[in-house]
């Protein structure tokens, strides 16, 4: 399994606004400019998160984005969903009637178990962990682009 550049990219659009919540709107250019992520893609990406519910978005001079949840109710296994779809690492996982030996196949019971390894992984750590975590490595290295 690998996890697209749109999810990663996402992830770091949501902890910049992590990084800033509680302190007003953050322009999108500002975030493009700290993650060195193209702003035309963070924009397709901010639509997906938008409407996905994670973010707020302001007009005007003092507008911008902010987090519309507070960083401890956002989980990294919601931001990679809204970003990826369902990640089953195979098809037959999701859709049992997309092979005819599902109900006899021991590889399946095993990619059913790695997937919910890597959801409850995913579910356990929160935007507000990677917050905490990133500022760790501020302080440990100076500024610290993820």
């Amino acid at each position: 399994m690998k996890i697209s550049t749109r999810a990663r990219y996402g992830t770091r659009l949501l902890l910049e606004l992590g990084l800033h919540y509680g302190k007003g709107p953050v322009f999108l250019k500002d975030i493009a400019k700290n993650e060195e992520i193209s702003e035309k893609y963070l924009s397709q990406i901010m639509i997906t998160v938008k409407s996905a519910g994670f973010v707020n978005s302001f007009r005007g001079a003092q507008g911008g984005y902010i987090l519309a949840r507070h960083p401890a109710e956002i989980t990294l296994k919601e931001i990679v969903e809204a970003l990826e779809g369902r990640f089953d690492l195979v098809e037959c996982v999701n859709n049992p009637s997309s092979c005819k030996r599902e109900s006899i196949c021991v590889t399946r019971d095993i990619w059913v178990e790695v997937g919910k390894m890597i959801a409850q992984v995913l579910n356990s750590i929160t935007l507000e962990d990677l917050v905490k975590r990133c500022r760790e490595k501020q302080e440990k290295y100076g500024m610290y682009n993820i």
